[in-house]
């Protein structure tokens, strides 16, 4: 039975999308993002389930900074969760005396409309996580009024749900990934996700043309770019990368090779599985025959078999 990390306290959504990941594991909270991830580099656990974007405000950056730059761990599984919010006080407590809130800054973010049409006198804060803040408003003598959380975090800490789907959108989903340290990769299903991050090996005009043309001249379909600040300096950035396919496919490994090639530095974040399930179209000439038969094509020519 595996234990893996988690944001905690009991009653996130990464406690949930963790149950659904792995119903069996053994459950470690952690105080934070980082530390879950920490956990799974130092052995205290066997991976960790972590946050990685959100429909509504993209990245999660502190997963995505974790990824590129701590000590190596690979995603294995993912998952897309469905989030809704709730408004959570304390029993007896009335729309009229919320004074002050508290939440996970992803939650002020996506719930930024009821607040302001509903509460516009309230003052937002940010917790450490959505179950953190319920657990602190129901703290006797707690400083805040209510916490917009998971139904499920009010029931874990006696809170009672004043209003129910709080967030501006009711399709808002969040991918969760799961973690663990280097090793065997998942086995293709022909329905996969390869993650990665690249490096500009120098900020030159048509840097990063040179990057996205490894995949498209292989036919590899990306499902997410995003930019992230490398720290030295304005406008200096790294690469995100999500890519149809997995390593072991042709096309993807040579797009991946080439990435290598005019990148500083790439680091390879995992193949697994889909949660959508999504099948890539591959384009023509782009199949792992066509690339075993050019490459097969190539040798004869080179031993003279022409």
């Amino acid at each position: 039975m595996p234990r893996l990390a988690y944001l905690g306290p009991e009653g996130t959504f990464t406690e949930e999308a963790l149950r659904t990941l792995a119903p069996d594991a053994e459950r470690l909270p952690c105080a934070n993002v980082s530390a879950a991830l920490d956990a799974a580099r130092q052995g205290e656990a066997d991976g960790a389930v972590v946050p990685l974007e959100n429909s509504l405000e993209g990245g999660i950056t502190t997963t995505l900074d974790e990824l590129a730059w701590g000590r190596q761990l690979l995603i294995v599984a993912e998952l897309l969760l469905p989030v809704e919010f709730s408004l959570l006080v304390r029993p007896g407590t009335r729309m009229r005396d919320i004074k002050r809130i508290f939440t996970h800054p992803a939650a002020i973010t996506q719930c930024r409309g009821f607040t302001a049409r509903e509460l516009p006198e309230a003052v937002v804060v940010a917790a450490p996580s959505t179950a953190a803040a319920a657990q602190e408003v129901a703290l006797p003598g707690s400083p805040y009024d209510a916490a917009i959380a998971a139904r499920i975090a009010g029931d874990n800490y006696g809170l009672v749900e004043l209003v129910a789907n709080v967030g501006d959108r009711s399709d808002t989903v969040t991918r969760f990934v799961r973690v663990a340290p280097p090793g065997r990769l998942p086995a293709p299903t022909g329905a996969d996700r390869t993650s990665l991050v690249a490096f500009l090996s120098d900020d030159h005009p048509g840097a990063l043309l040179e990057m996205l043309t490894e995949f498209s001249v292989r036919g590899v379909n990306l499902t997410r770019i995003e930019s992230r600040p490398t720290g030295d300096g304005i406008g200096r950035y790294f690469f995100h990368f999500d890519l149809e396919g997995h390593v072991s496919d042709a096309r993807v490994g040579e797009a991946v090779s080439g990435l290598h090639r005019v990148s500083s530095e790439v680091r390879f974040l995992g193949s697994y599985p889909r949660a959508d399930g999504l099948t890539p179209q591959v384009k023509r000439g782009t199949s792992d025959s066509d690339f075993a038969e050019a490459a097969g094509w190539l040798a004869r020519i080179r031993a003279g078999q022409v």
